[in-house]
């Protein structure tokens, strides 16, 4: 028996010696430049920390994919494990990090008229419903000299949105470049789109070389992503354009139009799948274009990817980037992730980034079901395709399953799950979870089914994203499902018809919270409230690609082309609060990044166009957590009264507080950095209250010159806040004025104290008669 293990012993000893040798990219991060080295000098020494574990200088020098020498100071390199921990073992070295496939991905009009910001570039006439929307767009010049950095699956330069007609010379502070590569030469950029990148160096490395077939390249877009944010950010006006059917007829435009694009491609689509089913952005690819886009000179970042999972600040690419952007006065707007509506579940939270929550407009495109017993069930679609006039015999997906698939699997209509001989000539209700939307419209047609119902799950809440399927389809919330399966248990012979659908304006309760949008507590820093902000992210229509059809399945089976398109999710949210960000840039030139934030956090809005508390999709009452600060009210951010700054070393002494060290090398953490809860941030986050907590805070006068400023607030249930003192008085513009803020929990709360992981939330304000400055509360108990 020994024998045998000994032998078995022998055979295993060169695979577990193949699996500890086997090379891996991985991000070595240095922290921030001194900026005392030029850049060949920073590469070199790059290579002789790679040197000092590779046995020689030609394997050192093509493990090497990145070095990163503008900004951020590091490098990306195939590394066995034990060649990456004795990295991680140096001083110099904050951290090391592997790069992982599926660690990040993109999250994925009328929503500037809802945001009371619509004015006419080339008329300068206000037509949105509030004067002083169109008053910032005029005084902002719609951010005509504001370089915004889209980081994404690229760009159509096609496209009309990208028009640079009418538009001055490129601002004298670009310094990029236009890269040229498959279908894209220096001629597709303009003085709209005035640069462009690609990156792919880590995604090859893990995939093997990109199937052209599958993607350019270059800069240009093949998955419509990176088009629709680009255009809703910056996209030019752009009149009667509608998604396909007709469906949100209108003008699309950019929230600023003026504004310049500099396109940074870091997201490719994973080889075998389908681009509806998610693509791939490597850490060390995304860290190598924002090292480029600060040394380009950008002013906005616009970031709709995140990871799947919360990770620490110092080993997570676009946390590391955005905090050097941020040393350098660059806002960057990221979306909070599609992965609600469960609690921390949020996507980039680090303080120095703006997080931003995805909630509705005031328009839908109502499709509802006739049933056979003369019942209508509202749904919603942009399908363009319609059943003839006549009622169809319905079904479950899960009562039409091939022999052999279990119902679970046929209810959310797999591929592969449905009988073409019990589901033919059908309408077939499937419901979500799984798959994408528009594969299970696909599943039905492949089975040939004539319609598809699709049903939200409890968890989806109301919110109904809308998508152009390939056979009449319509999409319901769950309770409206549950009807249209109760009707099919009722009946031996269920019928039912897809009414056409329409598109509806100012729908009310309008905004509400989309079910998708990934909710706090903030997990790897709870004593910092995030998201931030919530913005339009459902049923956005913006430019799209002319390179994939607009439900991203491949062309074989969509062969449709558009040329713009309705999407859903924060991706979409966030480029919204990036235009607003170009805007308040332009407005005021001087103002930091963590100020801009600021003016967008402290004057968003809590109510509807009903007047009542912002909802979740369901209807109950949403909190800080879905929405951060509120509905952002971009014209109202112009003026904010007062500001919450925040510096680099302000970061910096943060970081200390979580016990990252050494991320710039200039500056040495104290022996007792203030803590978390006293980063001079716009909210207040409280975790695990004992009692009494008092926090510091230093507001930035922007408004009047003479000003006072009242206290004033609604404490969380059960908590009393307090402010000392309750007065600020001003004398000029820019003056800081320091208070203190303490939350105690009442005596009764403590002694009733049920679930320690619960949350109660409120706020408190500043007012002077003219500004409200509201920050958000959310305190739980110890």
């Amino acid at each position: 028996m020994k024998k045998l293990f000994i032998i078995a012993l022998l055979f295993l000893l060169p695979l577990l010696a193949s699996c500890s040798d086997q090379k891996q990219v991985y991000v070595v991060y240095f922290g921030e430049h001194n900026g005392e080295k030029a850049h060949h000098e920073i590469e070199d020494t790059h290579h002789s920390y790679l040197l000092s574990v590779k046995k020689t200088e030609e394997e050192a020098r093509a493990s090497l994919l990145y070095s990163y020498k503008h900004s951020i100071n590091g490098f990306a390199a195939l590394l066995t494990p034990h060649q990456a921990s004795k990295l991680s073992e140096l001083e110099e070295v904050v951290s090391v990090s592997k790069s992982e496939p599926d660690r990040y991905s993109m999250h994925t009009t009328r929503s500037w008229e809802f945001s009371g910001l619509e004015e006419d570039e080339r008329l300068g006439s206000t037509t949105g419903p509030l004067d002083m929307g169109g008053d910032l767009l005029s005084k902002a010049k719609y951010g005509k000299e504001v370089i915004v950095g889209i980081l994404d699956s690229g760009v159509w330069p096609e496209s009309k949105s990208f028009n640079d007609e009418g538009m001055g010379p490129v601002p004298k502070s670009w310094k990029g470049i236009c890269q040229t590569g498959t279908a894209f030469n220096s001629s597709h950029c303009n003085r709209k789109l005035i640069g462009a990148r690609y990156y792919l160096k880590g995604y090859e490395q893990y995939y093997g070389s990109l199937n052209t077939s599958e993607d350019y390249r270059s800069a240009r877009d093949k998955d419509g992503h990176g088009t629709h944010t680009a255009s809703t950010v910056a996209g030019r006006s752009v009149p009667g354009v509608s998604a396909l059917g007709g469906f949100a007829y209108g003008t699309a435009s950019g929230g600023a139009p003026l504004a310049r694009l500099a396109i940074y491609k870091v997201c490719w689509p994973i080889p075998g799948r389908q681009k509806v089913e998610g693509n791939a952005c490597f850490m060390e690819d995304m860290l190598a274009a924002m090292d480029d886009a600060i040394a380009d000179g950008v002013h906005v970042m616009s970031i709709s990817i995140g990871t799947s999972k919360p990770i620490n600040y110092t080993d997570d690419g676009i946390a590391i980037g955005a905090l050097h952007a941020a040393k350098n006065n660059i806002v960057v707007s990221c979306s909070a992730g599609n992965s609600g509506p469960g609690p921390g579940t949020l996507s980039n939270p680090a303080p120095w980034i703006l997080t931003v929550g995805a909630s509705s407009l005031d328009r839908e495109f109502p499709a509802p079901v006739l049933l056979g017993n003369g019942q209508k069930v509202m749904g919603q679609t942009v399908t363009p395709s319609k059943l003839k006039k006549k009622m169809y015999p319905l079904a479950y997906a899960a009562a039409v399953a091939k022999p052999g698939v279990s119902r679970d699997e046929a209810r959310v209509c797999l591929e592969g799950t449905l009988s073409p001989e019990k589901a033919k000539g059908k309408i077939i209700l499937c419901m979500r979870g799984n798959n994408s939307r528009v594969a299970k419209g696909f599943v039905v047609k492949e089975a040939g089914g004539a319609g598809y119902i699709l049903g939200n799950t409890p968890e989806s809440g109301g919110g109904l994203p809308c998508d152009a399927h390939l056979l009449p389809a319509t999409a319901m919330t769950y309770n409206n499902a549950m009807k249209v399966l109760k009707y099919i248990y009722s009946t031996k012979n269920p019928r039912a018809f897809i009414l056409p659908a329409k598109t509806k304006l100012h729908t009310k309760p309008a905004p509400f919270m989309a079910g998708f949008t990934s909710r706090g507590p903030n997990v790897i820093e709870p004593n910092i409230l995030k998201p931030d902000i919530t913005a339009p992210g459902l049923n956005i229509l913006a430019a799209w690609t002319e390179g994939d059809s607009p439900t991203k399945i491949s062309s074989d089976i969509d062969p449709r082309v558009v040329k713009y398109n309705i999407l859903s999710g924060t991706s979409m949210s966030c480029p919204h609060v990036a235009a607003a960000s170009v805007l308040l840039k332009a407005i005021h030139p001087t103002w930091s990044s963590a100020a801009i934030r600021s003016a967008l956090m402290t004057t968003a809005g809590l109510r509807n166009n009903l007047g009542k508390p912002l909802t979740d999709e369901s209807g109950s009452l949403a909190n800080s957590f879905a929405y951060g600060s509120g509905h952002f009210r971009p014209a109202k951010a112009a003026y904010p009264g007062l500001v919450y700054d925040a510096s680099y070393t302000d970061y910096l002494l943060y970081l200390c507080s979580t016990g990252a060290k050494g991320v710039d090398k200039s500056f040495k953490c104290p022996e007792n950095p203030p803590t978390a809860v006293n980063l001079n941030y716009p909210s207040l986050a409280v975790s695990k209250l004992n009692g009494t907590v008092t926090v510091n805070r230093t507001v930035t006068n922007v408004g009047k010159p003479k000003s006072v400023y009242f206290f004033s607030s609604r404490p969380p249930l059960g908590f009393s806040v307090e402010a000392s003192p309750s007065i600020l008085s001003f004398d000029y513009v820019g003056q800081k004025k320091s208070f203190t803020i303490t939350v105690k929990a009442r005596s009764e709360t403590l002694e009733s104290k049920n679930d320690t992981k619960d949350y109660a939330f409120g706020w408190y304000s500043w007012l002077d008669g003219l500004h409200v400055v509201r920050s958000p509360i959310a305190v739980s108990l110890a």
